[in-house]
């Protein structure tokens, strides 16, 4: 403007004195004017580049402060500076709780400051607006929250009026953890407002890091497309704004955390009377849709809340850190949820009150794979309880009612499913047991248990358990029913009854868990022992296997038998054989008959007692004592026969039969297992009312005394005594002799056995009539040499 009145074409000059010097005035006066507006323009442009670049002063922030303290914005400005385009700009604003001024609700990068300047130069109310263009609004966290996510609003836009008494936000927007947040509303400003009670220094920090969770778990989402919207109508009293009201939606797709996706989010909420109503709440993902609704009451810190979901409930847990909780199980289709409760928040910790109900199409848990479930359900912090439960499985199904609180546990159940199927839920105790039975048919099992927590070792409970043919340690039963009953870690099976081809079990058995033994009481069998005693111990088999009885004995069991290392065995076996049964001694099978003994198993240790049988149509009595160690075979026995069947034992052990005679006698004797030559012993034996010239070990003499003497080798020989030692498979004796009518026989010497060898010395007695001549027959003695089967003799003095 100044150049345009400096280059303005000068008039002519006019005749005349006069008019030239009023011209040259005029003149000097455009200059002087023109001078003092290029100085204006300067003085303004440097005032407004200074309050652009350096900002008003202290005075003139404290004004603003003022201003927004009366309209209800505790606040402070940092800087304020003038803006050509945007008039006055606060910036690095910070706003204040009302009641609190020390603690921060939000910083504000800026503000233009919408300003009535005639008001301002008057001392009267002078902020018309606030206009907020892309601005960043940061609320501080406690010093706690240090390197946690930031609560910031970026690309903040907003225009606030401030008419008298009240601020009015017009469409305020920004962007808020990926959220894109608009609000529209108002609050009053009244002139006789009574402030509520201050927040105290924990509630307020409370508040913040119910702020600081919040943003955490906000920002573990990643929005796909369009972020979502989320808008706010409010509602209040700057003063009270914990009793404003304010309506939310939230509108939103694609909502990823950690691998799991909601496809479409919607949510309604409403605060207003001190409660917080959360009218609907709905999500999809790929398997189904979940929705629900909840309201909390400010008053009592009360919430409560109903919901229906077919999510993928897996996924979903998981992503919020709860995986391990269906770690284990995999759903072929989602489950189906219905359920309401409440949450009381006052205290430590929350306390929970749920009901609900729940389905379940196929599934697995641990790889066992079920067809469904169904259960009603409710829980709070201290009780559980599950009603109604039905479990399908492809053998069978399970119905259960289940009640669980601090030191109060029961369950009933009822089931036709394998219990196999269970093993992976059960101790390493129970999984064992478990896996030691096969069922082809499950077992009907019927209990009812009582605790003091879900631990199986506090339970105690009762019930009945059937079952069809079953397979246990290998050992097959047509069926099996028993009473069952639970107690200090322990399963006793009473009134048990066995049944199997070839007999019957009954009586009573426990396997103890905690101390690790097997308690039997009254066990009556007509069982195989072989098997029986595998189904109480597979370590004692190797000690029955021997006894091979012709038919299942009677079998009477009492006693504790320990497993994993357990010191404490003592079991005792009656056993009644009337059958009898066949026994290896020395490598030839005995034929016992009408058995009769008892059995008794402690550590280690096979102890035979009040052994009575029949052997050979003679008596049979002894006792034994075996070794079940590991690595040691060692055996004790003593045996006593009478009125054994001579010709029957000589037959069986050296293959010859002799005429007649009964056998009488006793043998106390030590070993190691088969090995017949680590036999170490010592007897007596007699034998009567036969003819010992009869063994092919001693014939040979009868024929030389028949050929001196005839028909002396039938008139002698009729009974034979003689004590033993057994060593190294060696019988070796002292005084072997044999009676007759006229001649005796007195001998000495040992008997391999084992070698089939002979080495014997025998002389011939007289007796009777025939004494005259004993000193001719004492000339009689013979040496004998070779095998048992055929001796060679030959007098010893010719």
């Amino acid at each position: 403007m100044t150049r345009e009145l400096l280059d303005q074409p000068r008039p002519p000059a006019l005749a005349g004195h006069g008019f030239g010097r009023r011209t040259f005035k005029s003149w000097i006066s455009r200059r002087l004017i023109n001078l003092v507006i290029l100085a204006t323009l300067a003085a303004c442009g440097f005032t407004g580049w200074y309050l652009a670049r350096k900002g008003f002063g202290r005075e003139w922030r404290r004004r603003v402060t003022e201003e927004l303290r009366k309209h209800g914005v505790e606040a402070s400005v940092r800087r304020l500076t003038l803006d050509p385009f945007r008039g006055l700009v606060a910036q690095d604003v910070r706003i204040y709780d009302y009641r609190n001024r020390e603690n921060t609700i939000a910083v504000i990068s800026q503000l233009s400051l919408d300003i009535n300047y005639a008001a301002l130069l008057h001392h009267q109310s002078f902020l018309n607006a606030v206009d907020v263009r892309n601005a960043e609004l940061t609320i501080p966290l406690p010093a706690s929250a240090t390197g946690a996510a930031r609560a910031e609003l970026h690309q903040l836009r907003a225009h606030i009026y401030f008419p008298a008494d009240r601020i009015e936000v017009s469409q305020a927007e920004g962007l808020f953890c990926g959220i894109r947040i608009a609000a529209t509303g108002q609050l009053i400003k009244r002139a006789d407002y009574k402030s509520s009670p201050d927040l105290s220094e924990e509630e307020w920090l409370r508040r913040m890091q119910l702020l600081q969770t919040t943003v955490t778990e906000l920002n573990r989402f990643r929005f796909g497309g369009v972020p979502p919207r989320l808008q706010l109508k409010f509602s209040g009293d700057v003063s009270r704004l914990e009793e404003a009201h304010v309506e939310a939606t939230l509108q939103g797709e694609h909502a990823q955390r950690a691998g799991y996706e909601m496809k479409t989010v919607a949510v309604q909420a409403e605060w207003s009377d001190q409660e917080l109503r959360l009218t609907h709440c709905a999500w999809t993902d790929d398997a189904g849709k979940f929705t629900g609704a909840s309201r909390w009451r400010r008053s009592d810190n009360t919430a409560d809340f109903q919901a229906q979901s077919t999510i993928d409930l897996k996924q979903f847990l998981a992503s919020f850190g709860f995986g391990k909780l269906l770690a284990d199980i995999n759903f072929t289709a989602p489950p189906t949820l219905e359920f309401s409760g409440s949450v009381q928040l006052a205290g430590e910790a929350p306390k929970f009150q749920v009901i609900g109900r729940g389905t379940l199409g196929a599934f697995a848990m641990k790889e066992v794979s079920f067809l469904s479930l169904a259960s009603e359900f409710s829980w709070d912090a201290n009780r559980t309880m599950i009603r109604g439960l039905r479990l399908r499985h492809e053998t069978g199904e399970l119905a259960a009612d289940l009640f669980e609180a601090p030191n109060d546990f029961r369950l009933n159940l009822e089931s036709t499913l394998n219990p196999a199927v269970f093993a992976s839920t059960l101790s390493t105790e129970l999984r064992k047991f478990l896996r030691e039975w096969e069922w082809p048919r499950p077992p009907v099992v019927r209990l009812a248990i009582r605790g003091a927590s879900r631990d199986p070792g506090t339970w105690r409970g009762d019930g009945t358990i059937a079952t069809q043919r079953t397979r246990f340690r290998g050992v097959w039963m047509n069926s099996g029913s028993a009473k069952i009953h639970f107690g200090e870690g322990a399963i006793t099976f009473a009134d048990l009854h066995v049944v199997r081809d070839e007999g019957t079990g009954t009586g009573s058995f426990t396997y103890d868990f905690r101390k690790h033994e097997v308690r039997l009481a009254n066990v009556h069998t007509t069982l195989r022992p072989a098997d029986a005693i595998y189904w109480i111990d597979p370590k004692l088999l190797k000690a029955v296997t021997p006894y091979r009885f012709r038919q299942p004995p009677r079998l009477t069991a009492n006693g504790v038998v320990q497993f994993r290392g357990g010191k404490g065995d003592h079991l005792q076996i009656d056993v009644e054989a009337p059958a009898g049964l066949s026994y290896t001694f020395l490598g030839k099978t005995l034929p016992i008959e009408r058995v009769s003994t008892r059995l008794l198993f402690t550590n280690d240790r096979l102890q035979i007692n009040d052994l009575s049988a029949g052997l050979f149509g003679g008596d049979l009595r002894g006792e034994a004592d075996i070794s079940l160690a590991k690595g040691d075979p060692r055996y004790r026995s003593k045996i006593e026969v009478d009125g054994i069947d001579f010709p029957r034992l000589t037959e069986l052990y050296f293959k010859f039969k002799s005429a007649e005679g009964r056998l009488k006698g006793n043998y106390d004797f030590t070993g190691r297992g088969d090995d017949a030559r680590s036999m170490r012993g010592e007897g007596k034996v007699q034998v009567r009312d036969g003819d010992v010239f009869a063994i092919p070990v001693f014939g040979p003499l009868s024929g030389v005394l028949a050929s001196i003497f005839p028909g002396s080798g039938y008139s002698i020989a009729h009974q034979a005594t003689s004590t033993f030692a057994i060593r190294d498979g060696v019988i070796h004796t002292d005084d072997f002799n044999v009676s007759g009518k006229l001649f005796g026989m007195a001998g000495h010497g040992d008997v391999f056995f084992l070698d089939d060898k002979l080495d014997f010395d025998v002389r011939i007695n007289t007796s009777g009539a025939g004494i005259v001549l004993a000193p001719v027959y004492k000339l009689f003695e013979y040496k004998g040499e070779g095998s048992l089967t055929k001796p060679t003799w030959r007098p010893k003095r010719f």
